[in-house]
């Protein structure tokens, strides 16, 4: 058999809930293969070194320690003597989450050849080996009552993960425990399966086996409404989780072993925020009518979504007040673009409170820091950022009794303030990091304070007890073309909830990023395979990536419920943009098409089987 992997997962009573639904709607769902795609593709470059019996590294990687873990082991030499950089790595979105071979053939190679060896994929390479994502079968059934309250739902899904495994079942228990969504349901049973065959290997991409669950029970929803003859969004205000119920435990245990507890958010505001986004319902109701009656076909279409982020078990955090007063800063995360520098120097500098400028960075490097976790699952500014706030916490600790002792004050009575530690209320008794630097460091010319060593430097820890909830919800409006099946996207807008926004710029980059990414994965990126298992995508010519003109006008709108599990209040936010857009436009399509009867339950959607289907019979 090609089965490696199944588990179940159950809420309640579902066959007797199911069995006493008053209607049940049974449907198959396939959400395609695709993959990240990033700009720059991967390389691995690496130089032994017989004198120091030490290797390095250089690898477009999101996990340095990981990488060097399995490259110590290889060689058999310390990690102490392997040491691995990622520099500027061109995007990553998962696809570079893992440790590939090419990394350890290389590390080997240059090892045993005793010279520096490179490896750069190019795009074919890439676009052929390099992990795939999503490729799910999903059979749904879901019972609801007359008023489209749903109460219970099953779904018995398939994953294809390719000829190996890289991550073990985290994306399949990803689509399990993510199904429900921002939705009230009672009774739950998902069974996944996961299942090789001689595809390129099936990991980690933007969303996680969360857009595969979102389009399934968007999909399913929409059914619904459809079925008892309900507006969609009315069906999804019924179902969701009352504000007043958070924080919400699920019932179900998420895939750190502990139980879901949805800890924050406002889902029905979220809903309301986004239709008010693109002008309301029935406004669009009207207007969708009027365009009918001129031979066009509009459509809306909604897609809702959480996501577990910021997960364990750790990440790291180094802190040191240099001599020149300028805080630096190391950890375990490695950036990909999305402006990690940017949003940890802000944190930092709030925390010491100097400027962002006055914050000396460094990332994604082994030989920075011992013990890192890496970069993935939409965790980084949660994780890493807690940890840099424990590390300046207890290095603030020793800080205020060096400067109490210089300044003959209690501790208590100090402060941070521009760039330094002062007392509260007395504007001219301030010592500059500088100076505190200058004493803290050792011999007889710095005196400290009893019991408080030289150095002006901490490492933490971060374990986060288990996820936050980040949520969102998308709502798209299309036109399609029913002579050329082509779908235009006239306007989108998602209402999103990350918690704490640290720079609301870079928040919304990556959210209209991630975005686009869904609709270039229900619109057009497909990885595609003759009958002989040949790639028929092996290029950008074939792989089709969404492009400027694809993008529609966006309006996002934040959400503010700060998370109690981190003392920055903060949730992830890198992998969500991705995960509704498919679901969303998918029922746009059908709404647009309702008076026909079409079903939109597979990606991506392609304009010759709208048309198809649109022919007369």
């Amino acid at each position: 058999t090609n089965l490696i992997g199944e588990f179940k997962v159950t809420r309640g009573d579902p066959d007797a809930a199911m069995a006493r639904a008053p209607h049940r709607l049974k449907r198959r769902f396939y959400h395609h293969r695709y993959a990240a795609v990033p700009m720059e593709c991967r390389g691995v470059v690496s130089a032994y070194d017989p004198r120091t019996d030490s290797a390095t590294i250089w690898s477009s990687t999101q996990v340095v320690h990981w990488v060097r873990r399995e490259a110590a082991a290889l060689l058999g030499l310390p990690e102490a003597q392997v040491r691995c950089v990622a520099l500027d790595v061109g995007g990553g979105f998962g696809g570079k989450g893992h440790v590939y071979p090419e990394d350890l053939l290389v590390t080997f190679l240059a090892h045993r050849l005793g010279r520096p060896v490179r490896w750069i994929e190019d795009r074919r390479e890439h676009l052929m080996s390099a992990t795939h994502s999503r490729d799910q079968w999903h059979d749904v059934e879901i019972g609801f009552d007359d008023d489209g309250h749903i109460l219970a739902i099953r779904d018995d899904y398939l994953v294809d993960c390719g000829a190996w495994n890289p991550i073990g079942s985290g994306v399949a228990y990803n689509t399990a425990v993510h199904l429900t969504g921002p939705y009230k349901i009672e009774n739950l049973a998902a069974s996944g399966r996961i299942v090789v065959t001689n595809k390129v290997p099936n990991a980690p991409y933007r969303g996680a086996g969360r857009p595969e669950a979102a389009f399934a029970m968007e999909r399913s929803i929409d059914l619904v409404a459809r079925t008892l003859g309900l507006e969609p969004a009315e069906i999804r205000r019924r179902n969701m989780i009352p504000t007043e119920e958070m924080p919400y435990r699920v019932g179900i245990p998420y895939r750190d072993g502990e139980p879901i507890v949805y800890d924050s958010g406002d889902y029905p505001r979220a809903l309301q925020k986004t239709l008010d986004a693109i002008g309301g319902v029935d406004a669009f109701r009207r207007r969708q009518a009027e365009a009918r009656t001129g031979g066009r076909y509009l459509g809306l279409g909604i897609g809702c979504y959480i996501e577990g982020t910021g997960v364990g078990p750790f990440e790291s955090a180094f802190v040191r007040i240099d001599p020149s007063g300028k805080v630096y800063v190391t950890c375990g995360a490695a950036p990909q673009g999305q402006g990690m520098e940017t949003i940890f120097a802000q944190i930092v500098a709030d925390l010491w409170k100097v400027k962002p400028e006055d914050v000396v960075l460094s990332f994604a490097d082994t030989a920075s820091i011992a013990i890192g976790f890496g970069t993935m699952a939409s965790r980084s500014t949660v994780t890493a950022g807690a940890a840099m706030h424990q590390a300046s916490a207890k290095l603030r600790d020793k800080v205020f009794a060096i400067a109490a002792n210089l300044l003959e004050c209690s501790p208590a009575d100090l402060e941070l303030r521009e760039g330094g530690v002062g007392v509260v209320g007395v504007p001219g008794a301030t010592l500059s990091l500088s100076r505190i630097a200058q004493a803290s460091r050792p011999g007889w010319e710095n005196p400290r304070p009893p019991g408080i060593e030289a150095g002006l430097e901490e490492i933490a820890y971060w374990q986060p007890p288990t996820v936050t909830w980040s949520y969102a919800v998308h709502a798209a409006i299309v036109e399609v073309d029913p002579d050329t099946g082509r779908v235009t996207l006239e306007n989108y807008a998602v209402t999103h909830d990350c918690g704490t926004v640290v720079n609301p710029m870079l928040v919304e980059g990556q959210i209209m990023g991630g975005a686009v990414q869904g609709i270039g994965g229900i619109l057009g990126e497909a990885i595609a395979y003759d009958s002989n298992g040949q790639l028929l995508s092996g290029s950008l010519m074939d792989y089709a990536l969404p492009i400027a003109t694809d993008v529609p006008p966006m309006t996002l709108v934040h959400q503010h419920s700060p998370s109690p599990l981190n003392p920055l209040g903060v949730k992830g936010v890198g992998e969500g943009g991705a995960v509704a857009p498919p679901a969303a436009i998918a029922n746009a399509v059908c709404d647009a098409l309702a008076p026909s009867g079409i079903e939109i339950n597979a990606t991506p959607i392609r304009p010759e089987e709208i048309v198809r289907f649109l022919r007369p019979r």
